[in-house]
């Protein structure tokens, strides 16, 4: 049974109800990992590629090993490509991920697909700043997929909540052009931003 995937998240006022998440409970359940060091790691790279521009992100393979390759395994099968960015958020973030926003006559499924299966949670001490790349999920630790979402703004009350794998090193200013879009109530941008994801060994 799929659960859904949408980023628990309106707006920082919503951070409290967040703690609920956090704590014993998730940091727990899941491996605690340290900051990766300073120096580019090097290894696979993906290049996500937008009407607006591409933007290129390096993985966190010490800290996230498990989210990273299945990333990179969903990519390589072409899972995100047609995909949107499906909500977006002024000052936050820009989620992408779903295959459900193929569909374009589906929004309102928008949040909710995934690719079947669940990563266990990885949380670590890599701080939610603007540019990291990060997994959505539902209440639960453990019920991220495929969905993701990338910070603009720094946003530290998400840090050992949700599980950060990756962080834009160029073309950060391709998310600021998507999380400016119009909006509906539902924070899908009412104008589509399909991507293509491929990975650079």
């Amino acid at each position: 049974m799929q659960k859904r995937t949408r980023l628990m998240i309106l707006s920082v006022m919503l951070a409290e109800a967040l703690l609920s998440f956090s704590g014993a409970g998730p940091v727990a359940a899941a491996e605690k990992v340290p900051i990766p060091k300073t120096e580019a790691s090097k290894g696979p790279r993906a290049i996500i590629k937008t009407k607006f521009g591409d933007m290129e992100v390096k993985f966190f393979q010490d800290t996230a090993p498990m989210h990273v390759e299945n990333f990179i395994k969903l990519a390589k099968e072409g899972f995100y490509n047609g995909t949107i960015f499906h909500r977006v958020i002024p000052g936050f973030m820009i989620q992408g991920g779903d295959p459900n926003t193929k569909d374009s006559l589906r929004k309102d499924s928008y949040g909710q697909g995934g690719p079947g299966y669940t990563v266990k949670a990885e949380f670590s001490d890599i701080p939610h700043k603007r540019g990291i790349l990060s997994m959505a999920r539902a209440a639960e630790p453990d019920t991220a997929g495929s969905q993701f979402f990338i910070v603009v703004e720094d946003s530290r009350f998400l840090d050992h909540k949700y599980t950060v794998f990756g962080e834009v090193t160029k073309g950060i200013g391709v998310a600021d052009k998507i999380v400016n879009l119009p909006r509906d109530e539902r924070d899908n941008p009412k104008e589509r931003i399909e991507m293509t994801v491929t990975i650079v060994e």
